[in-house]
């Protein structure tokens, strides 16, 4: 990156934990922000997304910005963040990521930076909201669900060993050449990708993850009494569909076993070597990642906010900081979380299929285009 990236950032704010108000006094300060950069970086070849690279938050201008708690903050662990090019952040905020809006609804003392276009997106930041906020906030948490549940098995049911071959009837060289192996997998992969629902005709985000979350619903109950999961089910099918044998598909499917067992234990072997002292110290006294719990908390109470209330609360002080900050230190079991989760994104459905909610539909694309164009023209004259 050859352009002064502080120069071109428009705003930058607090994020994470001190942004929700569910930091401690050591807890990591993270910022994010968002610039336009010079012409040559949006009209010319080079292109530019995000700076995410310890090393751009070292700026000395940056951290001037800092309090004085913060500056002992930063020297004990370090400055991280996202630097977002505008165009990029504007895309997620529409489709109502909740790491973009967290830009543009934290509090104004969690603003470190702006300039008269930072302060313009900012007051302009209710033309985002939208009814894909459903969507976007609980999968997020549903992925939180996901690493918890993973993690737990990772505590209470670790893989004991490095798979093998042999375990699933496989020899050490395949009997069956790589390529073909490979040129039938290829095969099976083309005849699911066009059993995929077309939805490019359905103009609206938000009803394309409805249309979709139905359909997933639909299949679960299908299969619900089969022997077998619906990823197996869909694959034999459409094994079978191109006209693999039987005996092929056996030996197919075993090594499809092989490989998920052993990207398993990959996945366990990082996670047992990389993992967070403190953090592995709260799985190992509550039984599962109590952090995640509290950001599932969290992303499940701000939905439900929006959809009700048309509000974005990232500072969550007066709210419910005290109960997230409960949740990470334990305060609920491994079910209660799961309860939770479960009952909360049920609710959340049924809001958005009556249409009970209080936001639009759809966000305010129009007037959002006018604004990205006169920013970036008053930017670049």
């Amino acid at each position: 990156m050859n352009f002064d990236l502080f120069d071109r950032t428009i705003l930058l704010t607090r994020a994470g934990s001190r942004a929700y108000g569910i930091h401690t006094p050591t807890s990591d300060l993270d910022v994010k922000g968002v610039a336009i950069p010079p012409a040559e970086w949006i009209i010319g070849l080079q292109t530019f997304e995000q700076a995410d690279k310890q090393t751009h938050f070292e700026d000395p201008r940056i951290r001037a910005l800092l309090s004085p708690e913060e500056v002992e903050v930063v020297k004990e662990t370090k400055l991280e963040g996202t630097i977002y090019e505008m165009r990029k952040l504007v895309k997620l905020a529409l489709d109502c990521n909740p790491n973009c809006l967290d830009v543009l609804f934290c509090r104004d003392e969690d603003v470190l930076h702006a300039t008269e276009a930072g302060r313009l997106l900012r007051a302009s930041r209710d033309l985002f909201i939208s009814a894909a906020a459903k969507f976007r906030f609980s999968g997020y948490a549903i992925s939180q669900l996901k690493r918890i549940q993973l993690h737990r098995r990772h505590l209470l049911q670790p893989p004991s060993h490095k798979p093998t071959r042999a375990e699933f009837d496989l020899p050490e060289t395949t009997l069956i050449p790589q390529d073909q192996l490979a040129a039938a997998e290829s095969m099976v992969t083309k005849q699911l990708d066009s059993w995929e629902m077309d939805l490019s005709k359905v103009p609206d985000e938000s009803d394309r993850l409805n249309i979709m979350a139905q359909f997933r619903e639909t299949m679960t109950t299908m299969i619900a009494n089969a022997k077998e999961d619906e990823a197996t089910t869909r694959y034999r099918a459409a094994a079978r569909t191109v006209g693999i044998d039987d005996n092929l598909l056996a030996v197919m499917e075993r090594e499809r076993s092989y490989k998920g067992k052993k990207a398993e234990w990959d996945n366990y072997e990082n996670w047992r070597k990389t993992r967070n002292p403190a953090r592995a110290a709260l799985e190992a006294k509550h039984g599962y990642d109590s952090k995640h719990a509290g950001h599932l908390y969290r992303l499940l109470k701000m939905c439900r906010e929006i959809l009700t209330t048309g509000k974005v609360n990232v500072w969550r002080g007066g709210i419910d900081a005290e109960e997230i900050l409960a949740i990470r230190n334990g305060a609920w079991t491994y079910e209660q979380v799961l309860e939770f989760a479960e009952t909360e994104d049920k609710a959340l459905t049924e809001i958005y299929n009556t249409k009970k909610y209080v936001v639009p539909h759809r966000p305010n694309s129009e007037a959002v285009e006018a604004l990205v164009v006169k920013l970036y023209r008053e930017a670049l004259s």
